[in-house]
């Protein structure tokens, strides 16, 4: 079988890098996992190119993502944030962020421990694009547990590409040469 990458990630140089050394390889840290629910929910209605040439621009203009200091984030951060062309400038999505950090630090057991409760080691393996599928039960019930703990941005599309991104599930098509590195059975920090 010839090995195929996966097709999203042959369109430029930043997702070859992203897909080959970051999506779908295990994130069990607090701080990283903020930062890629926050990437996540930004890039919603946008392509994960424009994320990724801004992730640097988002790194600092969010304290590097550091959960309790963009809590502590108020008015006047939000007017500097929606002032910065480093990182896509929608109040929405810039509101979110902040709350999803305080929302992050109210959890006693922490956002690693609530998402990876959603990890599927029994995922079906992709053989074609076309078998991904945009969101899942688990996604669905991840999404809701979000919302309930105060998290926004967090639909269930937005949580199955998180799942994605962070090995709790294993989408590297069958023929991808990443996929012996992805999935929740690999713990690889960030």
């Amino acid at each position: 079988m010839e090995a195929v990458a996966c097709a999203w990630a042959t369109s430029a140089p930043e997702c070859v890098a992203y897909h080959d050394d970051e999506w779908g390889r295990a994130i069990r840290g607090d701080q990283q996992l903020y930062e890629r629910l926050c990437l996540e929910a930004f890039q919603s209605g946008l392509s994960w190119l424009t994320i990724l040439r801004k992730r640097e621009g988002f790194r600092s203009a969010f304290s590097g993502f550091d959960p309790v200091a963009v809590a502590a984030y108020g008015p006047g951060d939000v007017e500097r944030l929606m002032a910065d062309a480093a990182i896509v400038r929608n109040r929405a999505k810039i509101d979110a962020a902040i709350l999803n950090a305080r929302a992050a630090l109210d959890l006693s057991d922490g956002l690693s421990a609530l998402i990876w409760k959603y990890a599927d080691p029994s995922a079906p393996v992709p053989k074609v694009m076309s078998d991904v599928p945009a969101q899942t039960p688990g996604s669905v019930a991840l999404a809701k547990e979000l919302k309930k703990n105060g998290f926004r941005f967090v639909g269930p599309t937005t949580a199955y590409a998180l799942m994605q991104a962070c090995g709790l599930v294993n989408d590297h098509l069958r023929t991808c040469p990443a996929r012996p590195f992805g999935g929740p059975d690999l713990i690889v920090q960030a």
